[in-house]
Parts: C-alpha cells; structure tokens; sequence
C-alpha cells in the first residue's frame, strides 16, 4: 500500500494551559516534540476536540498551530480541525489555519443544526474550495447529530482535494462500502475499533490514546501492512485496556490526568470539562504503568 496523505499514525493533541486557564503556547510545542520524537506520529491534529476547540477562540486556534509548527517543522503533517456549525466560519478558519501553517484541514460535520445531505455536499464542498489544502472530512454522529451517508461520501470523493475520513462512526460494513468504491483514505476515529477498520481497507488512525501508545499502536500497524495479523492482534490486546481507558471520562480529560501521571503535566481543562477525579485519575495510571507505557 502507498502511504496516505497523512500518514498512518496521527494523534488528536490536547491543548496545554496554564495556571490560570490560558493556552500555554511553550508547552504546546514541547507536547508536539515529545509526540513526534517519543510516539513516532506521521501528523498531529490541532485544534481537534481533544484540542478543546469548542472553547478555544480563534486566534488561539492559529497562536497553537504556528507554535506546533515551529517545534516541530516539516518532520510531521499539522493537520488543523476547521470545523463548526457555520459554513461561512469554517471557511475563515480553514483559511486561517493555512496561512498559521497547517499542512491540512479536519472538517467534522455541522453539529446541532443537522443540515440536509445535500447540505453537507455543499459545507464540505465550499470549505474545500477555500484552500489548496487537502481536506480530511470527520464523521461522528454521536457528537453532531448527523451522520455523512455513504452516497453522500461517494459525491464528495469527486472533490480533488477531500482526500480522507476520520472515521468515528461504528458502523464498519458503511465504511467498507465508501473504501470499496472511493480513494479516500479511512482513518480510525476511535482508537479501539482499529483493527476492524484496518481489516476492510482503512490506512490508519487518529488517536486520542496515541499520546502514550503511539510506539505501540505503529507496531499494529505495521504488522496488519505485512498481513501478519496474530502479531498485529497480540499488540491490541496488550494496549487495549489504554485505547478503552481514556475514554473512562472525556478524551482530553483522561490524556490531562496521564501525562500529569507520567512526570509531564499540561494543565488542566477549560470548563464545561472538568478535571479527572482522583479515582479516575489514579485508575487510569494503574492501567498506563500495566501497560509498560
């Protein structure tokens, strides 16, 4: 298989902040080196939800991506969630992320508002013509109260430049059926069903957990690429107690508690998010340390 646009291995990076609730912009960079030089990433996802972008502003939003860029320079893609509810905003922030650096946009579906399908066509369509950027497209029903239907996918893999899917639908036979009849590259978007979604074609994923298993969740990859299935599952099954435990609270909750239990804190969350407890946060340091992470 030739490699994807974005490579294999992405991790969803959280967001540092300070003490007192700000974006810290040093430690943002120092996260996204230790992502790419410990973890072995192919691309880092800013501003995604793990990123909480829903309460980033939008000149955070490019303050984080020109920072992540300049720690780590062309070794890595930065792919830049875009998304929002407002097709016309998506495009100032598609545009605003190309001109921070970015190598690429994330466009989740419009949340709350649940437009049409031939809505979607033209959202997804307008913010791809905005930029000369490839564009990953983010279906996650549970969270936008939409979903992008299969024949919906087939019209927009006309786009030149919608060139994947970050998948966190749960229904793989759909997504087999857009693999089989597209070029777009699917991406796991919930890092525990990977292993099926790279059995019916996908070419990766984009994890939340990836921020300790990334060495780990490479060598699946790896192993699935060269067909060599029991060593890829043998991998899965020692880590899987990572990729279900940070979903124990909100993904960039659980991330915040780990790196803080692993010697690397990044501050806490911006409200509505609240931090771990000290039992989940306790739980989940217990289940990184039986992992040998």
């Amino acid at each position: 298989m030739s490699d994807p646009t974005f490579g294999r291995l992405l991790t969803a990076m959280v967001t540092p902040m300070t003490a007192g609730g700000e974006v810290d912009l040093d430690r943002a960079g120092q996260l996204a080196e230790r992502l790419v030089s410990e973890q072995g990433n192919d691309a880092l996802l800013i501003n995604g939800t793990t990123g909480e972008s829903p309460t980033t502003s939008d000149q955070e939003k490019a303050a984080l991506i020109a920072a992540v860029k300049a720690a780590v320079g062309d070794r890595v893609q930065i792919v830049a969630g875009v998304g929002t509810n407002d097709t016309r905003h998506t495009v100032e922030l598609a545009r605003q992320a190309q001109q921070a650096g970015a190598d690429g946009l994330l466009v989740v579906t419009p949340y709350y508002s649940k437009p049409s399908q031939a809505g979607l066509v033209q959202h997804f369509t307008r913010v791809a013509d905005a930029t000369d950027l490839p564009v990953m497209l983010y279906d996650i029903p549970g969270r936008t109260g939409t979903a992008i239907a299969p024949e919906t996918f087939l019209r927009l893999a006309e786009h030149p430049r919608i060139v994947a899917v970050k998948d966190a639908k749960g229904k793989v036979v759909e997504s087999a059926q857009v693999i089989a009849a597209t070029d777009l590259a699917y991406y796991a978007g919930d890092d525990a069903i990977t292993p099926a979604l790279l059995a019916v074609g996908a070419v990766g994923v984009i994890g939340t957990s990836t921020h300790f298993t990334g060495r780990r969740m490479r060598e699946l990859l790896d192993h699935y690429l060269a067909g060599e299935l029991e060593a890829g599952l043998a991998v899965y099954r020692e880590i899987l107690p990572v990729l279900t435990g940070v979903f124990a609270a909100q993904g960039v909750v659980m991330v915040k508690a780990g790196l803080a239990h692993q010697g690397f804190p990044v501050g806490s969350v911006r409200e509505p998010q609240v931090p771990a407890t000290p039992a989940q946060a306790e739980a989940f340091g217990a289940i990184l340390d039986a992992a040998r992470l």
